[in-house]
C-alpha cells in the first residue's frame, strides 16, 4: 500500500459503535504491519494509523472501574495505579485507546516509532 513517493498511506479507523480491546488490537496490528505481505520484525513495516471517533467508543461503567494503568514517578513509593474512571474524566477515551494499543505493541525499540505514527481524534 505505497503510494509513488514511497510513503506509506494513512489508515483510517473508525472507533464509533467499538469496543476498546477491538479497536486497540487493530491498531497495534496495523502498526507493526502485520496487515501487509512486507512485514519484517526488525523495522517498521506498519502504516500510518488514524482513529476517529474514540469519544464514541462503547464501554459499560462496569469496565470502566476493571480497566486500571500505572504510572511510575521514579522515586520510592511513587507508583500510582489509576482506574480507567480517572482517566477517562480527566483525559478522555483517547487515552485509554492510546494505553491499550501501546501495552498490545512490542516491548522493543520499534514501540516509540511504531507510537509516533498513531493519532487520535474525538
Amino acid at each position: 500500500m505505497k503510494d509513488l513517493k514511497g510513503k506509506k498511506e494513512l489508515k483510517t479507523i473508525d472507533a464509533s459503535g467499538r469496543t476498546l480491546g477491538r479497536v486497540a488490537s487493530e491498531v497495534a496490528m496495523s502498526l507493526m504491519g502485520k496487515t501487509s505481505a512486507t512485514f519484517e520484525r526488525n523495522k517498521y513495516s506498519g502504516f500510518p494509523v488514524k482513529v476517529i471517533n474514540a469519544s464514541k467508543l462503547r464501554i459499560t461503567a462496569k469496565k470502566l472501574d476493571e480497566i486500571y494503568h500505572t504510572r511510575y514517578s521514579g522515586i520510592p513509593g511513587g507508583l500510582r495505579i489509576l482506574k480507567g474512571t480517572e482517566t477517562a474524566e480527566k483525559q478522555g477515551l483517547k487515552e485509554l485507546v492510546k494505553l491499550a494499543t501501546f501495552q498490545m505493541l512490542p516491548d522493543n525499540k520499534l514501540r516509540r516509532v511504531m507510537m509516533k505514527n498513531l493519532t487520535i481524534q474525538d
